[in-house]
């Protein structure tokens, strides 16, 4: 197992009415803003709830954050946030809001052009506005850790920051909040956790025994819930598992001590950036001719995965492995994701494009390995049509 350091500050607070608590959780003498995306947090009556809890509290509010948080919008926030003299943020929603709360939180506190936040992935971050969550979808793990994924439209870049003065500081979980989200969100959240667990594992061995039988748990719970959190959306067992499932996926713990892969995240990335494409159906696209591509170098973790988690024990170990990659993508398209480039009306002119943002992103070198070259990604989104 590598050396390690975990450290996670973010108190969660779980369960139906939860949100109540926010009266003692924020602080008395704040000057709040609530940042949300769009109508449902109002229609569902969650923003309510919010106001409610926050009480006296000057508050003030910024709506309109995007399913991908456009740097644009978000310094529209950080002009509010300098201009009323706001000292706590707090977000309502799920991870894109979150992310955007966690940019406009060291953005307002930055001596400088924001955007290099992003340029020098958060190594330039020095302080940042305190700030809570109420998640209302289950999917990036971002209410309980320090990363933040951000769009910039006018370059169509997708970039990622992390920093520890990012965390939340508590991050309120009520399932039923849940209740009345889209089944293609809840898809959604379904496969960004599942892809998030399988980044942080289908690497190679380092005797990281808790974390393998961590993540193989994550994983399978995943499987095992997916058709009752389509099918009945007020189960209120599965959702809360499915919560608690997608945060522990991205919470650090599972990372903890061993390599981690994070390629078909960085290549799916420039899928959204230039085709609008939903962040999980990118993974969704990308992650099974990844394994494919990489199954040599993934060899022993791959059969672990193939044994432990979809039980196939039968057949030689090329065997194996190619019907765990194939019982992955059955389960993305068993939650009405497509799996195929095609399949989003996109042709092979995707390809090029793709691979000359990958390179004028620096994204050269990927994977655990740091052997996902240009060419070996190509391969892959052309194996992805």
């Amino acid at each position: 197992m590598k050396n390690f350091e975990f450290h996670n500050p973010t108190k969660i607070v779980f369960g139906p009415g939860k949100i109540a608590e926010l009266a003692t959780l924020v602080p008395l003498a704040a000057r709040v803003l609530i940042l949300y995306g769009g109508a449902s947090a109002a229609k569902n009556g969650t923003l309510d709830e919010v106001r409610k809890a926050l009480g006296a509290r000057t508050v003030q509010e910024f709506g309109g954050i995007e399913a991908n948080p456009t740097y644009e919008t978000l310094m529209v926030a950080v002009g509010q946030v300098q201009r009323e003299k706001i000292d706590f943020l707090l977000a309502v929603g799920g991870g894109s809001v979150i992310d955007g709360t966690k940019f406009v939180a060291a953005a307002a506190c930055f001596d400088g052009e924001p955007w290099d936040i992003l340029l020098q992935y958060g190594g330039n971050v020095t302080r940042a506005l305190p700030f809570g969550a109420v998640l209302t979808l289950p999917a990036t793990g971002s209410e309980m850790n320090a990363g933040s994924v951000i769009t910039r439209k006018a370059i169509h870049a997708k970039r990622a920051f992390k920093s520890a003065h990012v965390f939340p500081q508590f991050s309120v979980l009520d399932p039923t909040k849940t209740y009345t989200l889209p089944t293609r969100q809840i898809a959604n959240g379904i496969a960004d956790a599942f892809v998030h667990t399988v980044e942080q594992y289908l690497t190679y061995p380092v005797q990281g025994r808790v974390q393998d039988r961590f993540a193989e748990g994550l994983l399978q719970t995943l499987i095992e819930i997916a058709p009752k959190a389509l099918a009945e959306p007020e189960d209120y067992d599965t959702r809360a598992n499915l919560m608690w499932t997608a945060t522990l996926a991205l919470n650090g713990l599972i990372g903890a001590g061993v390599p981690q892969d994070w390629a078909t995240h960085m290549i799916g990335h420039e899928l959204t950036a230039l085709y609008g494409i939903d962040h999980a159906r990118t993974l969704a696209i990308v992650l099974p001719p990844l394994l494919s591509a990489k199954k040599d170098a993934k060899r022993a973790k791959l059969l672990q995965y193939a044994e432990r988690v979809w039980h196939l024990t039968s057949g030689t170990e090329d065997e194996r492995i190619e019907a765990a990659i194939a019982q992955t993508r059955a389960f993305f398209e068993s939650l009405g994701i497509q799996t195929r480039l095609s399949e989003y009306g996109l042709g092979r002119e995707v390809v090029g494009a793709v691979v000359t943002q990958l390179q004028a992103n620096g994204m050269t070198r990927l994977g655990e390995h740091q052997d996902i070259d240009l060419e070996a990604s190509r391969a892959i989104l052309e194996a992805a049509l």
